[in-house]
């Protein structure tokens, strides 16, 4: 066999100064047959002797051999220590070149070789981008759907290079979505929606191709995919079930398509992705519920949704989840109550249906998403609504369980999402029952130190929560602002350049509140506060001006 080889390779280097097709080919089927039995063995030789570099030119001039040479690239460069020569031997360019060729076994062949070249490379595979093969291999599948090989070779290229950025744009200007739906409807077997699917989920990554799919009609063949595999108790239809509705939720990531799909909330997919918020199964829950924030996505679709009892589906579906605890349906119910919560017009229907009372049944979850949501959710409600915000304030268990969070360093989310509750509660009630609880349950401090976030937003909230408390219960308040060291951080926000003008200001307005307080009007008067607030007056912000002079009156007339 060994003989064989080295006189095959020896046949093939001397190919270029002229040798039969016949001879030629007999060389070829000997390597192929040597690759098959020992294809380590049989590359190594192939690349001591130095026949790669023949190949270019046998690519060059096709031939009736050209698949037989494509053949062999694609076996030798099944090894990853073959991949970097035949890149060196020049094999890519002629090779690109072929896949404009007619013959179906030189295009599947070729396919191979490239494939096995540039695998796991992403820098192979962004050249192959830059010479342009994806709008030719899109040509390929659409004028060789019916050749399963071909088509494969085709789903497995695009699967590889579909992951990396540079190619969206390169595919968004091809009819890869028709292309690809076409397909898809015409497949029975499981394995082959399979690698559809495997194309379908990174290209539906970019808006653009979002919307191309959704008018190519995928969703349709989504649906109908969910619809013939709900009942199914089979492993592969429950990966395709959920495949099916992940990438269902996927497309309604993108604002055009999101839209398309909602028509105005009649549209025929939006009632059918309603539909699987109340089934029993936990896939099609949690897809349906994300579906719904995802449609929730700006006032008009939210108004709608509410308008027409979405929210007591969401609530039915988070009560079955009270018990049962399954964590990503309780996340994506949130979600979408969240969302829902956002338009003013949403708000007090909202509270009137039961969100909080449902929402404040999941107080207990240790899961950091579900807090995180479920804060958000409350926050959303609660603002510009007075009653609510004081119902939920004056509730010690909600503010204790706050305070808890707000000590969460191992979760900044759910840490930030507390204390911006936990100010909402005050600032939207103006309530001093509600200003007691969060004083008796320990949140003073956490207000405080969230005056020094590094986010402006919470500074401010902050802020202007600790002025509620100031002007509405400083006796109580006073022992935890001294401990918390509020005169100092005040101080420090009023003498940093970088503070916000909305900052100083309520600084401002927060230091005239504690003049009512002999300890923290002695700090004031220790950290010559007067000066401070004298400079100011001639700040640029003539808000910030026009404060720093009435301070400055206050200070004075009290020192």
């Amino acid at each position: 066999m060994a003989d064989n080889l080295s006189e095959a390779l020896k046949t093939l280097k001397l190919s270029s100064a002229g040798c039969s097709t016949d001879a030629l080919e007999g060389c070829l089927d000997c390597l192929l047959k040597a690759l098959a039995d020992n294809n380590v063995e049989a590359s190594e030789k192939m690349q001591e002797v130095g026949v790669l570099l023949q190949l270019p030119a046998l690519l060059s001039s096709p031939s009736p051999c050209t698949p037989k040479v494509a053949n062999i690239i694609a076996e030798v460069a099944k090894n990853e220590f073959m991949r970097g020569v035949c890149v060196e031997a020049g094999l890519i360019p002629p090779l690109v070149q072929l896949l404009s060729s007619k013959e179906q076994e030189v295009l599947l062949q070729t396919g191979r070789a490239l494939g096995n070249i540039c695998y796991d490379s992403h820098s192979l595979q962004a050249q192959l981008i830059t010479m342009g093969v994806i709008p030719t291999l899109v040509k390929l599948l659409g004028l060789h759907a019916d050749n399963t090989p071909l088509t494969e070779m085709c789903l497995i290229a695009f699967g590889n290079l579909a992951e990396l950025e540079s190619s969206k744009e390169q595919f968004a200007s091809t009819n890869i979505a028709h292309e690809l739906v076409q397909l898809f409807r015409k497949q029975v077997e499981h394995d082959k929606k399979e690698m559809i699917f495997e194309v379908l989920a990174p290209l539906a990554e970019n808006d653009v191709i979002k919307l191309q799919l959704v008018e190519a009609g995928l969703v349709e063949c989504l649906l109908d995919v969910v619809a013939h595999t709900l009942a199914s108790e089979r492993e592969e239809d429950t990966a395709q079930l959920k495949t099916a509705s992940d990438l269902m939720v996927l497309l309604l990531l993108g604002d055009e398509s999101m839209q398309k799909l909602f028509e105005g909330g009649k549209g025929s997919v939006f009632q059918r992705v309603l539909s699987w918020v109340p089934s029993d199964n936990h896939q099609l829950q949690l897809a349906g519920a994300l579906a719904i924030a995802n449609f929730a996505r700006n006032d008009g679709n939210c108004i709608h949704m509410v308008d027409t009892g979405i929210v007591q589906k969401l609530l039915e579906l988070l009560e079955r989840h009270v018990e049962e605890g399954n964590v990503t349906v309780q996340h994506a119910a949130l979600s979408a109550l969240r969302n829902l919560a956002i338009p003013v017009l949403n708000k007090s229907k909202m509270l009137a249906a039961g969100v909080a009372e449902v929402v404040l049944k999941f107080l207990q979850s240790e899961m950091p998403p579900v807090q995180f949501k479920l804060l958000g959710t409350l926050r959303m409600l609660i603002d510009t609504q007075a009653d609510a915000a004081d119902q939920l304030g004056s509730n010690s268990k909600l503010v204790e369980r706050l305070v808890e969070w707000c000590e969460a360093k191992d979760h900044a989310g759910v840490m930030g999402e507390s204390n911006r509750l936990l100010s909402a509660l005050i600032r939207h009630s103006k309530s001093k029952d509600v200003v007691r609880t969060v004083i008796q349950g320990s949140g003073v401090k956490h207000l405080v130190t969230m005056a020094t976030s590094e986010h402006m937003i919470m500074q401010n909230e902050a802020l202007v929560a600790l002025g509620i408390i100031a002007a509405l219960d400083l006796a109580l308040a006073e022992k935890d602002f001294v401990g918390a060291n509020l005169v100092q951080i005040l101080h420090k926000l009023l003498t940093d350049e970088r503070s916000a003008p909305e900052i100083k200001y309520n600084s401002m307005i927060l230091i005239c509140s504690l003049m009512g307080s002999e300890p923290l009007h002695k700090e004031v008067q220790t950290l010559a506060f007067i000066d401070v607030v004298s400079k100011l007056r001639s700040h640029e912000n003539k808000t910030v001006s026009h404060q720093a002079s009435l301070t400055e009156q206050r200070l004075t007339a009290q020192s």
